[in-house]
């Protein structure tokens, strides 16, 4: 018996005939990973968003309305917010941190989609040390050197001018560490950008773990380097996260009634 050793093409990421089912989709990717979150129990009261830039009016993103729960939104929840921080679709208000943090990102990222920020147990618990993580296990490579570290906490993020700082300390990386403050992720796509965030509250979890343990050892530079090459990829980031995708879908399929 021969035994193939090749690695299958992965599924590529969708492509559409229309805007709308454009707007549609990253609608309902939004609104999964929101559910998502709130089954990885990323929820802290009113705090946290993910946002996605709408397909056509590339200057306003979808959000989550201020004060509604992450496992209880659908698509028709969402609200859309322009640069000047104005509910345009919708009848919720909008988080000010959200608009402060996300709309700085956006514009001084045109490549990615999304951004995904909350404040998980494992991420803020991390991110109170003001340190990068390390490479100690294959998953926590996809940040090696392609994550930043904003270590300079004021306060709740209400000013724009604030959100460009932060939006300057990520630079081109896939994800930053608020200092004293939690994670926050982006992607080229909704699906990245809340993969990337549920594997880096992870890595957080791991290092922390392992620290607490003894004196973990690090994966060498090199090796670190091929890992992140291997597992950090728009390309993986986006496929990670349809198994999560698929399954909450089925679970929860009133997340689609928009």
């Amino acid at each position: 018996m021969t035994i193939s050793t090749s690695i299958p093409k992965l599924p590529e990421p969708p492509t559409f005939a229309t805007i709308a089912e454009e707007r549609r989709d990253r609608k309902q990717r939004l609104a999964a990973a929101f559910r998502l979150f709130s089954r990885y129990s990323f929820d802290e009261g009113i705090a946290g968003h993910i946002t996605a830039r709408d397909p056509e009016y590339r200057d306003c993103f979808w959000v989550n309305p201020f004060g509604m729960h992450f496992g209880q939104m659908r698509v028709r929840d969402l609200i859309l917010v322009n640069d000047r921080g104005e509910v345009v679709e919708g009848n919720k208000p909008v988080n000010a941190a959200a608009f402060a943090i996300h709309s700085q990102i956006h514009a001084a990222r045109p490549d990615i989609i999304a951004a995904a920020h909350a404040h998980s147990l494992y991420g803020k618990s991390w991110s109170s040390l003001g340190r990068l993580l390390d490479p100690l296990t294959q998953d926590a490579c996809a940040f090696y050197e392609d994550h930043s570290l904003f270590d300079d906490y004021t306060g709740v993020v209400l000013d724009p001018a604030e959100g460009r700082r932060i939006a300057h300390t990520l630079g081109q990386n896939k994800a930053i560490i608020l200092k004293n403050h939690g994670l926050l992720t982006v992607g080229e796509t909704v699906d990245e950008a809340a993969w990337w965030f549920i594997t880096m509250d992870r890595s957080c979890q791991a290092q922390l773990m392992a620290e607490a343990a003894g004196k973990p050892c690090a994966i060498d530079p090199e090796r670190a380097s091929i890992a992140r090459s291997q597992v950090g990829s728009h390309h993986i980031g986006w496929f990670s996260f349809q198994p999560l995708y698929d399954r909450i879908v089925q679970q929860e399929p009133d997340l689609l009634d928009d």
